[in-house]
């Protein structure tokens, strides 16, 4: 058993053997300087603070043997599986499907579409494709985990406040027990990354917990005798 004393809103005890890192969205569409999230005016600097300390994390999960997940957010090239909801949000030449710096915006095979090099995944790690916000919905993702016997989250990636937060809400309605670490998720808006870790924990933690990845990987790296988060 591993624990993370310093967790919000009480220590996050986890199996590691249990336990998966869900990387989420890093994705170069958000993520590329003069990609799509700039060429809406974002500032991906807030973003891309999370490629370092993701990827010493990612290294240490590496290690100890975690499962290892990755997601990206995108259409098929027929955007079959968009609904107009979706599709027709923002401005026009700048929706789902139109040509954007890094090939169609969001659609899958394009370069901006894939995962940015820093953390390009191993082979066997696997990669689910979503169409929507959440990791859960129209993917096998619940059965790929528990196929792996994997009932703990850490959990990283874009965007806090909205792939992120609807990831672990959809988690924390399937029975998952989630950690986000604070550091390795992000949001072009501060003020967005703050509040939406603040809810998360709030209320006991009525979505999860929230910490620091070095205290995370601590806890990997000197797994203690411990009870299960409750």
């Amino acid at each position: 058993m591993s624990t993370v004393a310093a967790a919000r809103p009480t220590p996050y005890s986890f199996e590691p053997a249990s336990t998966a890192l869900l990387v989420i969205d890093m994705q170069r569409d958000f993520l590329e300087p003069g990609g799509f999230g700039e060429s809406l005016g974002n500032d991906v600097g807030q973003l891309r603070r999370t490629i370092a300390p993701l990827a010493a994390l990612l290294a240490d999960v590496r290690a100890a043997g975690l499962t290892v997940v990755h997601t990206r957010e995108g259409h098929l090239p027929d955007l079959s599986d968009c609904p107009p909801a979706k599709l027709h949000r923002g401005a026009p030449s700048r929706r789902i499907g139109d040509p954007g710096p890094n090939g169609r915006i969001l659609v899958r095979g394009e370069y901006g579409h894939d995962i940015i090099d820093e953390l390009t995944p191993l082979p066997g790690e696997p990669v689910v494709d979503k169409p929507g916000k959440g990791a859960f919905h129209a993917t096998d993702l619940d059965a790929l985990l528990r196929a792996r016997g994997v009932r703990s989250l850490l959990v990283t990636g874009v965007t806090t406040e909205v792939c992120v937060h609807t990831t672990v809400r959809e988690a924390n309605d399937r029975g998952y027990e989630c950690l986000v670490l604070a550091d390795c998720v992000g949001s072009y808006f501060p003020e967005f990354h703050r509040v939406g870790l603040d809810m998360i924990a709030a209320q006991g933690g009525i979505f999860g917990w929230v910490a620091d990845s070095p205290q995370a990987r601590a806890a990997l790296a000197t797994p203690s005798v411990s009870h299960p988060s409750s």
